[in-house]
């Protein structure tokens, strides 16, 4: 079994051949590609680095944008001793071991930069084994993550360490990459520029992902430039990212659910392809955009709630793929229906006002009385038929009494709420002038 805490880089017989990746690896913080919102002059790890105060950080971030390159070099900056592990691969007996051997580097002068991929697989003990060898010094922690660290994360071990947000990066970022490869190479890419284009696209933000495709075009044997049709025809596009139950599901739904609130069709339409295009269940979709008209539309347009319904229905009718296109119909409505949230507002103010009221019973006038009893009790006595009154309102109170009348919904001046607004002025007017 090979040794999982190898703390260099075996090195290879020379002549050996070595991916492109590897061979691009920067040899400094200020050759890494992208991620200056981390490691620029006046970003947190480059300020950490020039004070010479670099405690334990946690990198999150999605594939290929730098994660272990940064540890790697954080380790050169510092004179720590780099020690990698995977939490995929290590059990606590190997963490013992590591610590064991950090502990015995530090009696000799030699500080220790743990470097842990995919940390957040590690179980809560697991992770709180990390926290007396971070306070003490043992260790400097540097750990590598593609989940939200708040969901996958102990708060004691977020409480020592910084976290950092990694971005993927973007095409001009891997515009260069690929430049750095060609030299590299020594040669050019055997594309024209919209292939060119399309082969940044195809890596996704995912440096390590564009320098294998950079390796298997540089292969080819060709005649010319390829074109897009050509270059498209002979690789696979990546897969985009997207886990239906991890961080990118809820990005992704927060996504189209505030296009839609905020009134972009396009932009709401594009989430849900991306959502469909990942292997959303439509499903989860069709309940979630009902739940947009609901909250977000409300009673401005109340043909919203059905018209989600109906999609939901032909959905289930027709099934994928052409039932998705009800679901694109209903999100194109949404986004250009006029919005409220009065009613949803009003919902909520409403059952905080229930709380705060506890167990008031109604006022007496509104109770049935169906028994003698309850007539003696004065159930019912003074109601007013509201079908008997002028107008047919009889303005009277429905809250308990001795309860100041709270003012709950309040509907805006958009779409049918106007209407609304109008019929709540009215009846408001005539139960002021009945007292």
């Amino acid at each position: 079994m090979p040794d999982l805490f190898d703390t260099q880089t075996q090195a290879l017989p020379d002549g050996a051949p070595r991916p492109l990746a590897d061979r691009l690896r920067p040899r400094k913080l200020s050759e890494v590609i992208g991620q200056q919102q981390v490691l620029g002059p006046e970003a947190p790890l480059g300020v950490m680095l020039a004070s010479g105060s670099l405690g334990s950080v946690i990198f999150w971030g999605p594939p290929g944008v730098g994660k272990t390159t940064i540890a790697r070099l954080l380790a050169d900056e510092t004179d720590l001793q780099f020690v990698q592990i995977s939490a995929i691969f290590t059990g606590v007996p190997d963490l013992r071991r590591v610590f064991d051997e950090a502990r015995h580097r530090r009696s000799n002068g030699q500080g220790t930069l743990l470097f842990v991929d995919e940390i957040h697989r590690f179980n809560k003990a697991q992770q709180d084994s990390f926290l007396p060898h971070m306070e003490d010094g043992t260790i400097l922690l540097v750990g590598a993550t593609t989940e939200n660290p708040s969901f996958e994360l102990n708060a004691a071990l977020l409480s020592r360490a910084q976290v950092f947000v990694l971005e993927r990066l973007s095409l001009a970022e891997l515009e260069l990459l690929a430049q750095r490869a060609e030299a590299e190479l020594g040669r050019a890419l055997p594309l024209d520029g919209p292939a060119r284009e399309a082969l940044l696209e195809m890596a996704d933000g995912d440096g390590r992902a564009l320098l294998n495709l950079i390796e298997q075009v540089a292969a080819w044997k060709t005649e010319g430039k390829l074109g897009m049709e050509a270059l498209t025809a002979r690789l696979m596009k990546r897969a985009a990212k997207y886990d239906k139950s991890g961080e990118e599901h809820y990005n992704l739904i927060s996504a189209l659910h505030k296009s839609v609130r905020g009134s972009d069709p396009d932009a709401a339409l594009y989430w849900l392809a991306r959502m469909l295009e990942g292997g959303e269940d439509p499903r989860y979709l069709a309940r979630r955009i009902t739940r947009m008209a609901v909250e977000d539309i409300g009673l401005a347009d109340p043909a919203a709630q059905a018209h989600c319904l109906h999609a939901w229905e032909v959905y289930e009718r027709l099934g994928s793929p052409e039932g998705e296109l009800a679901l694109a119909q209903a999100v194109a409505y949404l986004a250009l229906a006029p919005k409220s949230n009065a009613a949803y507002m009003a919902y909520n103010a409403a059952r905080r006002t229930a709380k705060k009221t506890g167990s008031e019973p109604p006022p007496r006038h509104i109770l049935n009385a169906p028994t003698k009893l309850m007539k003696d009790q004065g159930y019912g006595e003074g109601y007013a038929y509201d079908h008997d009154a002028e107008d047919g309102f009889s303005g009277q109170n429905y809250f308990p009494d001795g309860m100041k009348r709270p003012v709950l919904y309040q509907p805006v001046e958009r779409g049918f709420e106007r209407e609304l607004k109008k019929r709540l002025d009215y009846f408001a007017k005539l139960r002021s002038q009945r007292g």
